[in-house]
């Protein structure tokens, strides 16, 4: 019995078992009325609803893929991106052709990268070679463009400097000073970093270029919103040193600065090969640096860059 039917029984005269006044009737005034106060009663017809009638198989299967590509396409753009590392530029942590994830919520709302980040960011400026730039081809073209195959034509580099730092190559151990602070860079360089911290082959040196004396160098302060970036493998990496100007280079058309602007995202994970994998974190000897140098320090850099 619904709880309508319990008020209208309520409300029949006691003795008066087939319905007095209290009885609603039907429209005929046949006074039965039992099908119209099962509908008010329940809001539903006497008789089962209609199957919902599903999409075909081949409607459906578009459908989801659909929905997988734009969910791929706006992980992409906003969380996470497949890359792989072009050159031996990071070695040994990081080999020619692995496949590495980088993650961009760190760099959402303003933030910028920190020191010892290792970053992917797009060509500042010729900094790629043509081999580099080559970009995948059919059905891997495709898959790239919503995050499914690793990208390439951008630069994999650990982030030295950030805004206000001044670069000094090197202490008397070799070692590169940040803000007067000398690194530690043991945990993540190769084992032969040569005489120090920061070699560079002939490769890359060009006469009359700061790089003709690769244990002699300051660079800095850097300016607002770049950032000075160097590869883990330093005899073998282009970075930001390749583009210093010697004291002879007047004017100079070099710039050593990465844009925060270009930056895509901090290195998280390497994928590939799985023998290999494993996080990718900040070294501890960043949280040493001074947030800025001191002013003397500042001085200096400024005069050798005046020259």
């Amino acid at each position: 019995m619904t709880h309508h039917d319990a008020d209208d029984d309520a409300g029949i005269p006691a003795g008066d078992p087939a319905g007095g006044p209290g009885r609603s009737s039907g429209s005929d005034g046949s006074g039965s009325g039992s099908e119209p106060v099962e509908k008010a009663a329940s809001g539903r017809p006497g008789r089962k609803a209609k199957e919902r009638k599903h999409l075909p198989v081949w409607q459906e299967s578009l459908l989801l893929l659909a929905v997988a590509l734009a969910l791929a396409v706006l992980i992409k753009a906003l969380f996470v991106q497949a890359f792989y590392i072009p050159s031996e530029s990071m070695e040994p942590g990081l080999v020619k052709d692995d496949r590495i994830l980088v993650e961009k919520v760190s760099y959402w709302f303003g933030k910028t990268p920190e020191r010892g980040d290792v970053v992917v960011f797009e060509d500042p400026g010729q900094w790629l070679g043509p081999a580099d730039l080559d970009a995948p081809t059919g059905i891997a073209n495709l898959l790239s463009k919503v995050g499914l195959y690793p990208t390439g034509g951008h630069l994999v580099k650990r982030v030295i400097g950030i805004e206000g730092d001044v670069i000094v190559c090197c202490d008397d151990e070799g070692r590169l000073e940040v803000n007067g602070k000398a690194l530690d860079e043991s945990s993540y360089l190769g084992p032969d970093p040569g005489a120090c911290d920061a070699p560079v082959d002939d490769w890359i040196t060009q006469r009359k270029t700061a790089l003709a004396r690769p244990c002699s160098w300051t660079v800095g302060p850097v300016p607002k919103n770049k950032l000075f970036v160097l590869g883990d493998n330093r005899g073998h990496s282009a970075d930001s040193r390749a583009h210093l100007c010697g004291p002879d280079e007047d004017p100079c058309t070099e710039s050593p600065w990465v844009d925060t602007r270009l930056v895509v995202g901090k290195v998280f994970l390497l994928i590939w090969p799985q023998d290999r994998w494993r996080w990718i974190g900040r070294p501890e000897t960043f949280k040493s640096i001074p947030a800025s140098p001191p002013a003397d320090l500042v001085k200096r850099a400024e005069k050798l860059a005046a020259r």
